[in-house]
């Protein structure tokens, strides 16, 4: 078997940066990476196959080739913010997605499940701050600020609350 030979190590500069996601207070988001053109159809059918009513748009940038904004959906609206978020993460290989008349607990197995997702940063309603890293090779997600700092533990209210909230909105019977 050939020897490798391994290059000494090189360390170049990086940039740390946050984008902001602009989206509604409201609006869910999934941010994710993923490694293939083909991702932006399979994101598409996965979450197509979900439900009926769910409402979405996704934006995938392609980190080599033509490096393009790929992007889908079935909700205009939806899709041109994803294409304009991701136009300001502009981190390779990295996917935005934003859900109407759905939530990101129903799509985050079919998602998970596309072969071409690597991970996802974060699935919120929340604000969204993403962490950028930037060299002279290009951009990356180092990961997601995702809403504010906790203000306390739970007391036994606040877990009868949680509770009666799951059951009021029909996660549990």
């Amino acid at each position: 078997m050939p020897s490798i030979q391994v290059s000494e190590a090189q360390y170049v500069p990086v940039e740390l940066t946050a984008v902001r996601i602009d989206k509604p207070d409201d609006l869910n988001v999934i941010i994710g990476q993923a490694h293939f053109i083909k991702t932006v159809e399979d994101l598409h059918e996965a979450l197509a196959g979900v439900g009926p009513h769910l409402r979405f748009g996704l934006a995938f940038c392609e980190a080599s080739g033509p490096r393009l904004i790929r992007h889908s959906g079935n909700d205009d609206v939806l899709i041109e913010l994803a294409t304009r978020n991701a136009a300001m993460v502009a981190a390779g290989h990295s996917f935005i997605v934003f859900l109407l008349e759905g939530y990101p607990v129903n799509v985050l197995n079919a998602i998970e499940n596309v072969p071409e997702v690597c991970g996802i940063f974060c699935a919120t309603a929340n604000p969204v701050e993403v962490l950028i890293a930037e060299t002279e090779l290009g951009r990356g997600i180092v990961g997601v600020i995702d809403g504010s700092v906790p203000l306390g533990v739970e007391t036994a209210d606040d877990q009868a609350d949680r509770r009666q909230l799951l059951r009021q909105i029909g996660y549990k019977l």
